[in-house]
């Protein structure tokens, strides 16, 4: 039976499932959807669709327009508006829905958590005088904004569009690398403690292996319920 898949990007996960399925079904129509956060997206097989849907109402549009047969969440596991809506417009086009959550990472030996439940908790956890790497992305930094008294390390794919809202930051770019890579980063910054969220995956994990290794704290922000 020949679909049409409307994939939920924005992980490795999403672009790997893309590349199976317009592998293994060639006569299937794969469209995986993006956000545009990201100035230059690493390359997706199938169709490429870009931006916001404009909420349930437009998601819902857009299946029923496109006579979308499946949608597949495969979303950052922390995106809860958009899978939040995905589940509401399935229902109103009465699409299949799948999800495809990574698993959270398990805490190892060596590793040095302190679990918080939001951002806000985060910016609170962190000690004075702190040299923190911030691995969340420019949309999370405001709860971050009253730290006067910490210096960041902000790591971003692409450079800020505007001045970052922190008084005292510097900006790392590109993509998370290998424990070694990273370890080298947070050696050459001074990192004193690592805040993150609990993405789960392969692709963001060094930094986890080279806290290990280096012996500082990771204050990990949980996942949502």
């Amino acid at each position: 039976m020949t679909e049409t898949v409307l994939i939920l990007g924005g992980t490795r996960e999403a672009a790997t499932l893309a590349r199976r399925l317009v592998d293994a079904h060639p006569d299937w129509r794969v469209v995986t959807s993006l956000a545009g956060r990201t100035a230059e997206p690493a390359p997706v097989a199938g169709e490429i669709r870009t931006g916001g849907f404009g909420g349930i109402a437009g998601l819902a549009d857009f299946l029923r327009r496109e006579r979308i047969t499946r949608m597949i969440d495969a979303t950052h596991p922390y995106a809860r508006q958009i899978s939040a809506n995905a589940a509401e417009a399935a229902a109103l086009a009465g699409v299949k829905l799948d999800v495809h959550t990574r698993p959270p990472w398990d805490r190892q030996p060596g590793d040095d958590w302190r679990e918080v439940a939001s951002e806000a908790d985060a910016a609170a956890a962190i000690p004075p005088g702190a040299r923190v790497f911030l691995a969340l992305g420019s949309q999370h930094l405001a709860p971050f904004e009253a730290r006067r008294d910490v210096h960041f390390i902000v790591r971003m794919i692409d450079p800020p569009a505007s001045p970052l809202p922190l008084a005292s930051h510097t900006i790392v770019t590109g993509k998370p690398g290998p424990a070694a890579e990273e370890e080298r980063v947070l050696r050459d910054h001074a990192i004193t403690c690592i805040v993150c969220r609990n993405s789960g995956g392969d692709g963001a994990y060094g930094k986890i292996e080279a806290a290990r290794t280096i012996g500082i704290p990771v204050i990990m922000i949980a996942r949502p319920a």
